[in-house]
């Protein structure tokens, strides 16, 4: 049932491709459909993105909350730099995700991710609804996330976007773990190297980190964006 919901979303959102524009899609994180029972977090991103015409840095604040051994909802803070170098409050998101199987209960984990993002000083919005997928090989892991989004307000026009993120990754040991992303929206297409890790101190404390590189695929035009995090739960 799971592998036929999985394969009909894909098909949708390749359906849906050929009308959506992902002007402001964004070089971030590919999510992991795991939730640890009732954890707390901490988390700061930033990612710096080049091209022809400027750098691009953002960075992310949050605070989440588990609300069941299932469901934790994180609340976040964006900051951007503008046109005039100058840095300030971008945004804000909601972002709520569901581990709806085990790990390892089926033939790959499962999970959905649900955002909702508010522009700082224009009455823009933004929904996203993903699907949340990790599969293990032995000492590899593949994972994916697919999604659906939709832009509407005072300065953007009402239009879908859809999104596909991947991460193909060795479990070398817990501190240091080789990667390489996929980043595949319509007209972005990028792939690089990225690196994470996990510490993990007494109970459910663990360090999380994470370090990418990656490099868009879409012609002659200089589109590379480095992306980092850090993440504290207990």
């Amino acid at each position: 049932m799971l592998n036929r919901a999985f394969f009909s979303f894909i098909t949708f959102l390749l359906l849906l491709t050929g009308h959506a524009h992902a002007d402001n899609f964004n070089v971030d994180r590919v999510y992991h459909p795991y939730v640890l029972p009732f954890e707390r977090e901490f988390e700061w991103r930033l990612t710096s993105r080049q091209n022809d015409n400027r750098n691009v840095l953002m960075q992310r604040f949050s605070f989440g909350h588990a609300l069941s051994e299932f469901l934790i909802l994180e609340a976040y803070v964006v900051g951007a730099r503008d046109q005039n170098e100058d840095f300030g409050v971008e945004g804000y998101e909601l972002e709520l995700r569901w581990m709806m199987t085990e790990q390892g209960q089926y033939w790959a984990d499962w999970g959905t991710l649900f955002e909702l993002e508010k522009k700082h000083n224009t009455d823009d919005w933004e929904v996203k609804a993903g699907l949340l997928t990790e599969k293990e090989f032995g000492q590899f892991s593949l994972t994916t996330n697919i999604s659906l989004v939709y832009e509407w307000g005072e300065t953007v026009a009402n239009e879908w976007e859809s999104e596909f993120k991947a991460k193909f990754r060795y479990r070398w040991i817990p501190e240091v773990q080789p990667g390489l992303e996929v980043y595949v929206a319509e007209d972005f297409i990028g792939v690089g190297p990225a690196f994470m890790g996990i510490k993990r101190f007494d109970r459910q404390k663990q360090l999380k980190w994470e370090l990418g590189f990656i490099a868009g695929l879409n012609g002659d035009s200089k589109d590379h964006t480095l992306r980092m995090s850090l993440e504290y739960e207990f």
